[in-house]
């Protein structure tokens, strides 16, 4: 999906100045409404999303890439950028989850049989489409066609998945096994330091720096997971936030959700009723696609259209694996942010697990893509 079609920039001088500021004002416009309609909180959520969103379009961090690139070129800068960024929040999370129990949640879930496979799958199916849940969005909001056509499958599929979640928990899990306190906090970033020293032994020669844009980007994820920490009281996510638009429109459409163990608990039952715009998983993925849209419209040439050249698998092949990205995610309990970023981050021990069992899913779907037409053979 590497072909690319960039439209020149016709605007001008001062018609880029007049797109620039509508862009800022709209956003703006925006994270007020949202504060109007549902309350401050939510509007900095927003904001916080249109941050995350602007941060990974312009700095261009990313996990699937990065993933790749570690894959084919021994390149480990992108994924050592990631692990700082984790380090960071697990510094201020891990010690704030300890002393405030009861006010905030961490991204805690089991390890078991379904959320091993589904990380696996996960991993194949983002390097078919170049995108996790994060880059998803991105790409969508940057005018990807791609990413256009993942997006609602992946939304697809994640409803399904957490309609059936419980099902699949069955199968087989262990206890929810939580890293906390100081003692949790040096095994966590001992873990972290050791994959870090793994990737630069294993590295490539002339790739054992981290670029000046990804240590600033990393630096800002960070920040804003810590307040997105804070102000939801939770870590920073994306799958569900997607099943719950699907399921909203399916109950909007007449559909009875009381069938599924997991879309009919009270918790849940209730966020399908209520204002998507008191949903925090929804509001930083709206921020994420207007994050990305802004930053997209804001350089030079303007929105790009990616215009990939592939054959019809190749299409179909996305479809599938926007399904599989949706399903799997939700039976692996999140995706490369809510899994891997937020679950280490705060001590989680399946967030390990995820990252194992996904970079080995990665792996295998590297080695897919050719096979289906969306890049060359070599």
């Amino acid at each position: 999906m590497s072909n690319t079609v960039q439209y020149d920039d016709v605007r001008g001088p001062w018609g880029r100045v007049l797109t620039r500021g509508a862009l800022v004002i709209g956003a703006l416009i925006a994270i007020v409404l949202v504060a109007a309609l549902a309350g401050p909180r939510f509007g900095l959520m927003l904001a916080i999303g249109l941050g995350l969103g602007m941060t990974l379009e312009g700095l261009r961090f990313g996990f699937a890439g990065p993933w790749r690139a570690m894959i084919l070129r021994r390149d480990p800068a992108g994924i050592l950028a990631q692990l700082l960024s984790i380090g960071i929040v697990a510094i201020v999370a891990i010690p704030l989850l300890q002393s405030h129990s009861g006010e905030l949640v961490g991204a805690e879930a089991p390890v078991g049989l379904a959320m091993i496979g589904g990380a696996f799958v996960f991993g194949a199916a983002m390097q078919l489409v170049l995108g996790c849940g994060s880059g998803t969005l991105i790409n969508a909001g940057s005018g990807n066609p791609v990413g256009l056509l993942t997006l609602p499958f992946f939304a697809i599929g994640s409803f399904f998945g957490a309609y059936s979640l419980v099902w699949w928990t069955d199968l087989g899990s262990l206890p929810i096994i939580v890293l906390r306190g100081g003692q949790g906090l040096a095994i966590t970033l001992a873990l972290l330091v050791a994959v870090a020293a793994f990737l630069l032994w294993r590295a490539a020669p002339g790739t054992r720096r981290i670029p000046g844009r990804l240590i600033v980007a990393a630096l800002i994820l960070a920040a804003l997971a810590i307040g997105n920490l804070l102000v939801a009281g939770q870590p920073w996510g994306v799958v569900y936030g997607l099943g719950l638009w699907v399921a909203k429109g399916a109950v909007g459409a007449g559909a009875d959700l009381s069938g599924s163990a997991f879309w009919s608990t009270p918790g849940n039952a209730a966020r399908v009723g209520d204002s998507v715009l008191t949903d925090y998983t929804s509001l930083t993925n709206f921020g994420l696609i207007a994050g990305a849209f802004v930053i997209a419209n804001w350089r030079a040439g303007g929105l790009s259209a990616r215009m990939p050249t592939l054959p019809a698998r190749a299409w179909v092949a996305t479809v599938i694996a926007g399904l599989l990205l949706g399903f799997s995610s939700r039976l692996a309990f999140g995706c490369n942010v809510g899994a891997f970023f937020s679950g280490i981050s705060t001590g989680s021990l399946h967030g390990w697990v995820w990252f194992a069992a996904a970079f080995a899913g990665a792996w295998v779907g590297v080695g897919l893509r050719p096979h289906l037409g969306l890049e060359p053979r070599t």
